[in-house]
Parts: C-alpha cells; structure tokens; sequence
C-alpha cells in the first residue's frame, strides 16, 4: 500500500465517519423532534377536555398565557374596527387570510384578540378585503386559547393597514389604545360570517418528522455502503482479478 493509496484511504474514511455521524445525529433530531409534537398534541387534547373558561375567569387568571389550549366561552364586543387580515396564510392548502379581530370582553375594559377564521384571497385585487360578517353588540365566542398569532417572515417591516403580514401584540396594543391580554383565541366551530375554522393540528407534523428522520438514516446507510463497497469489497475484487 503506497503513501499516497493510504492517505486517500484515511481522507475517504474520515469525511464517511463524519457524514454517517451527521445523518445520524440529524435522524436522531428529527425522531426527537416528533416525539416532542405528539407529547405537545396529547398535552394540548388532555386541555381541550378540561370544561370552558368564561371571561370572568380569564381576566381573574394572574396568567393567561399558562392557560393557553384551554376552550373558552367570551361574551363580549367585537372591536370591529381593528380588524387585521393577516396574509399569506393557508387553510386546505389554499393561500388567503387570517381574519383577526379584538373582542372588548365583558365586565371590564381588557380584550382580546380572535384568530376568527380563514377567508379566501381575490389575487384580481390583491387590495380587496373578503366579506367577512362582524356582528354588532354583545356576542358569544366558542375557542380555545392559543399564543398570539405566529408570523412569517416579512421584507419590509410591520405594516400599519388592514392588510398585514404579521401582527405584532405590543406594537397593536400600542397603535389600537386596548388592553390586550397576552394571549389570544382561536375561535372554533363550523363556517360562519365567511369564515372556514379549519385549524391545523399541531401532531399532523408529527408523519413528517419520522420521515425526515428515515431519510437521514437511509442516506447514513448509504455512505456505509458505499464506503465499504469501494474501500474494500472493491479492492478485493481487483486483487482477486490481478
């Protein structure tokens, strides 16, 4: 075995342990990573069974945001006005908005946010707002609690019009003068005021993870493979033949 075959040897060897150790650790992660959903969906059922908070409730909770997946039951007033669109979200796989609004709830002056439902984009008008229905007076919302809502990624800043990518809390209690709460509401049940209520769940992600995870143990197996078909299987052969 001449220097030159040896250290190729080593190189080839070194850079298979390190992509085996990589791919591994990367299916190890991701397997955990699922694990970590399901413990998180059987938490969040185990909530969603527990009977329903009202609006007294929530505004005596010294935490609102420790109570997040709870159902809810709110009466309250819906702050119409400040109403925002958030945009670039899906629902069944169609992009559209999230139709977020501040309910004023009863028995004092705080609010809180309600991820409403999901409407439909008109990409004729990119700027033309869905009929959406907003009742006037005293309304009861059926929800859950949930953290404010998530946001995308956004090139130009935090928008100011009815027509946003995301929604920053602190930034709109400031720009809206209420006295939000640090958590919102999804609101659940079946279609209504233009509105589809088909949330995703959070352990539908869960089949991803453990495929990710395969696919990186299948890659680790392979650079196994390959490194002994041609590190020594091959060698032999030629060996063998000469």
């Amino acid at each position: 075995m001449t220097t030159l075959y040896r250290a190729r040897f080593w190189v080839i060897t070194a850079a298979a342990l390190a992509g085996c150790a990589v791919t591994l650790a990367l299916g190890i992660w991701q397997w955990g990573r699922a694990h970590e959903k399901l413990a998180l969906h059987a938490a969040i059922e185990q909530r969603k069974a527990l009977a329903p908070l009202d609006e007294r409730a929530l505004l005596a909770a010294r935490a609102p945001a420790d109570l997040v997946h709870r159902p809810v039951v709110l009466r309250g007033q819906w702050v119409a006005g400040r109403t925002v669109f958030l945009d670039n979200r899906q629902m069944q796989g169609r992009p559209g908005f999230y139709v977020v609004t501040p309910l004023k709830l009863q028995g004092g002056d705080a609010a809180v946010l309600v991820e409403r439902g999901w409407a439909p984009r008109n990409f004729v008008d990119r700027e033309r707002l869905p009929a959406v229905e907003t009742p006037s007076g005293v309304i009861e919302v059926h929800g859950r609690l949930a953290p404010p809502p998530a946001k995308l990624y956004e090139f130009d800043g935090a928008g100011s019009g009815p027509i946003r990518q995301n929604l920053d809390l602190v930034q709109f209690r400031a720009e809206s003068g209420l006295a939000l709460l640090d958590v919102a509401v999804q609101q659940t049940g079946a279609p209504s005021e233009g509105l589809q209520r088909d949330w995703p769940e959070i352990a539908g992600s869960a089949s991803k993870n453990y495929g990710y995870a395969f696919q990186w143990w299948a890659l680790c197996a392979l650079i196994a493979i390959l490194y002994v078909w041609f590190q020594f299987i091959v060698p032999r052969r030629k060996a063998v033949r000469a």
